[in-house]
């Protein structure tokens, strides 16, 4: 927090004069630091300057996007999960532990998505550091904590975060953070004319796991079951749920199964080979090379737009 670095910064501080006493007349010498990350400012960096601007923890790299659109210059946004991972299954390590620990604010998914980080969050919480939760703010599907796959539910998030953000660093983002909502507000515009395209006879879908429920109601999709029936990509799988799948995509006239990038396909391959439906691989929880949430959703959506209207009759 910025007071933990204040202190930090003044303790050096006596520690480089009493250093300076002790090399009299040896010259001088400057002294550098870099944050936990590796990466902008230090989260304990020595100065401990008011220039430095306060540090805000992400724990997923597409909500870190989310928050870096709302936040813009005021803070310096950390993303603690490699872009990609599984964050159902993701570890912390000593190193991302600390940068909970020094950060100004934490900002979690929350509902169960970073479940092998919630003890060194708890411990965070309690040590002072404030955390905010984006799912405390959308209109939650009930245990489903995938909600940046609908925009209008990462819109309520950036609407949310001005206050949080102010209550923990005294940034005031409210400006940044209305006109990110702005751009949203077209984005979902922009997607949902794309939706309007694909046939109400295509509109019928399998998903890789449980994570696109929001993206579903938003877009006027219906879910017709997952690969994997589980809100973590890791889930088992049956024989028996598996006929049941099959059986349920020829009832609806199922002819796309969306896979997640990284879940093994052998089991969306095989419920393909007995249905001639068409797989499609989503990157639902990777950010694209620019790093954009916005960036991220167009692509998102087109692919499955596109391929949905592809297949329609």
């Amino acid at each position: 927090m910025v007071r933990a670095r204040l202190v930090l910064g003044a303790l050096l501080a006596v520690l480089v004069v009493v250093a300076a006493l002790g090399m009299a007349g040896c010259g001088s010498s400057g002294a550098s630091g870099t944050g936990a990350s590796g990466t902008g400012a230090s989260a304990n960096g020595a100065d401990g300057g008011a220039g430095e601007r306060p540090v805000i923890v992400a724990t997923t790299p597409i909500l870190g996007a989310i928050v870096r659109d709302a936040v813009r210059d005021a803070a310096e946004v950390r993303v603690l999960m490699p872009n990609g991972g599984d964050p159902h299954e993701w570890r912390p390590s000593a190193k991302d532990v600390a940068e909970l620990q020094s950060a100004d604010l934490v900002v979690q998914n929350g509902l169960g998505l970073e479940q092998g980080l919630q003890e060194a969050i708890a411990q965070a919480r309690d040590d002072g550091v404030p955390v905010f939760t984006a799912t405390d703010h959308v209109a939650v599907r009930p245990g489903d904590p995938h909600f940046w796959t609908d925009p209008s539910q990462a819109a309520k998030v950036m609407a949310a975060l001005p206050a949080a953000v102010r209550g923990a660093t005294g940034a005031d983002i409210a400006a940044s953070a209305a006109n990110a909502g702005k751009r949203l507000a077209a984005l979902d515009a922009e997607i949902a004319n794309d939706f309007a395209k694909v046939p109400e006879t295509a509109r019928n879908v399998v998903t890789g796991h449980e994570s696109l429920g929001y993206l579903a109601a938003r877009y006027g999709l219906a879910l017709t079951g997952a690969v994997t029936p589980s809100l973590s990509s890791q889930g088992q799988v049956s024989a028996a749920h598996l006929k049941q799948l099959e059986d349920a995509m020829s009832r609806a006239g199922v002819r796309v199964v969306f896979t997640e990038t990284g879940l093994p396909n052998a089991v969306a391959d095989a419920i393909v080979a007995q249905t001639n439906a068409t797989l499609v691989q989503l990157g639902t929880e990777a950010l694209p090379d620019d790093g954009t949430y916005a960036t991220y959703i167009r692509e998102l959506t087109r692919r499955m737009s596109s391929a949905l209207a592809n297949t329609g009759g």
